[in-house]
Order: structure tokens, then C-alpha cells, then sequence
């Protein structure tokens, strides 16, 4: 077993775009690494499009970053697949958290962070499922300190020019698209 723990799409939203009182925490956990696999960054590509309407370069860079933190995302085979048919079924879960739980277990990792998961619940004895947003049974309720709730870590956060570059495109580009 390996003391990385597993990150799932749904805690890296935290660290990328969605910013509240969780992005603290989801900030904190990943900056002491771990691993994901290349499902969870293709969730995250998606989510940053469609829900956190990011760039394609926005994107990029936030999967990068994420990147160096947690390096050699795992792939997805046919028997991570098959893992996660088999815990799918055992489980109840849907494919794709069957799909990130069988990638942490091949990783070897023994704590999967999720906030969509049953915290504390055990998987074929080696994983345990944790929601880092949960304190003593209830949800965090922490205002967050100076410098938190600004997404990516300082050395990959976009410049204030740069996010007033990329305003001002998107503007000419909605524009252009009114004509």
C-alpha cells in the first residue's frame, strides 16, 4: 500500500474553479499530493468547460497543475474496467465512481478523498473512502484564512492582467458571435 491518497474529481472542482468554504481544504489536501487517473482529469476538463466556464488555456493550465502534484495519472484499461464492473455490482455504485474507486485501489492508495461517497466506508479492505469536507459528522463550516479561495496554487493562479485579458476576449468573442 501507498500513503497517497486518491483524489476524485469532485474535490480537485475546489482547487480549479468552484470557490467556497471547501476550496481551503481541497487546496491544503493537494498540495501534499497524490494520485488520480486520467478519468478524473478528463471529469475535471469536462467540469471546468461546462460548469465553470473556464478556457480551453484556463483548462490546460489547471490540468497541469494539478499534473505536478499528482504525477503519472493512472490510465484507464479494460482491467480497471473490469474492476469496476465487479465493485459496481458489489458496491452499488454508478460505473464511474466504480471507476475512480477500481483506479485508486490499482494505485494502491488506502484513503480516497470524494465528497459523493460514503465517508469512512471500506472497500475490499483497503481503501477507505473519506470526505474531506465532513468534521466530527457534519459538513466544514470554516470561513477560509488570507489567501485561500484563490483556486490554484499562487505559482500557476492566473495574474490579474491575465484574467482581465482573457474577460476582455471573452467579451469580443460573445460579441462577435451577436452579429
Amino acid at each position: 500500500m501507498n500513503g497517497r491518497p486518491f483524489f476524485d474529481t469532485n474535490v480537485l472542482v475546489y482547487v480549479v474553479g468552484q470557490q467556497d468554504a471547501r476550496t481551503e481544504t481541497a487546496e491544503g489536501l493537494l498540495a501534499t499530493g497524490g494520485v488520480v487517473s486520467v478519468q478524473v482529469l478528463n471529469e475535471l476538463a469536462a467540469v471546468a468547460r461546462r460548469k465553470l466556464a473556464m478556457s480551453w488555456e484556463e483548462t490546460t493550465e489547471a490540468l497541469a497543475a494539478i499534473r505536478v502534484l499528482c504525477p503519472a495519472p493512472l490510465p484507464l484499461t479494460v482491467e480497471t474496467h473490469d474492476a469496476a464492473l465487479r465493485i459496481a455490482s458489489r458496491y452499488g455504485f454508478h460505473i464511474y465512481d466504480a471507476l475512480v474507486v477500481a483506479a485508486a485501489l490499482e494505485a494502491e492508495c488506502t484513503t480516497l478523498y470524494s465528497e459523493d461517497l460514503q465517508t469512512d466506508q471500506v472497500i475490499d479492505g483497503t481503501l477507505t473512502i473519506r470526505n474531506p469536507f465532513v468534521v466530527d459528522g457534519g459538513p466544514v463550516r470554516r470561513h477560509p484564512g488570507p489567501g485561500a479561495g484563490q483556486g490554484l496554487p499562487a505559482h500557476r493562479r492566473p495574474s490579474v492582467g491575465e484574467r482581465d485579458r482573457a474577460r476582455r476576449l471573452s467579451r469580443r468573442e460573445s460579441s462577435s458571435k451577436s452579429i
